[in-house]
């Protein structure tokens, strides 16, 4: 295996404080590696750590919805490490084990889309054409508005853009699975 070209911050990294307290904290005690990268530029680990914290943590949208957009966005970039990371949380809020692994057939012809609810399914249309077409068609945001209402629909579309961003960081900067994905 060859030497990363940037590595990651050691685990025990301890400065600054006050930001790697709130990482730890918003991981439950421990970093990933994800955040071994970000803390190379304080300012990225901050706004990164409060926009994504709050899209993880505080939003309206339904939590199986979120880590569904999470997971697709995943699949459709190749980042199998946000797949690592949102797998198991799907799962919890109520997805099945059949439903990831129909995920890793988001926008193929092959996809099962018969596993799904009509929301789910356009959702998974959204992730599809956000993440590889970036125009939306018109029916489908009408028909999310109508399922989901305003301010869902608005999270759900911020979902899906987020992480088409963290996808593209984590490919870039080749940040790799831990061993296990956290709780």
């Amino acid at each position: 295996m060859s030497e990363r070209l940037i590595p990651y911050q050691p685990m025990d990294l301890a400065e600054p404080a006050d930001l790697v307290a709130a990482i730890r904290q918003r991981r439950g005690g421990q970093f990933i590696n994800l955040d071994r990268m970000l803390l190379h530029s304080v300012p990225i680990a901050e706004g990164w750590n409060h926009f994504i914290g709050e899209i993880r943590n505080n939003l309206a949208l339904d939590p199986k919805l979120r880590e569904l957009a999470m997971c697709g966005v995943a699949v459709l970039n190749g980042a199998e490490y946000e797949f690592f990371h949102h797998a198991p949380p799907f799962i919890k809020a109520g997805g099945t084990e059949q439903q990831v692994q129909a995920l890793r057939l988001i926008g193929q012809p092959t996809f099962p889309a018969d596993l799904f609810s009509p929301v789910e399914r356009d959702a998974a249309e959204l992730t599809y054409q956000m993440t590889r077409n970036i125009k939306v068609d018109s029916g489908l945001m009408k028909r999310l508005q109508a399922a989901l209402g305003n301010t869902d629909t608005v999270e759900l579309v911020s979902v899906i853009a987020a992480y088409n961003m963290v996808s593209r960081f984590l490919i870039a900067l080749d940040v790799t699975p831990e061993e296990h994905p956290p709780e």
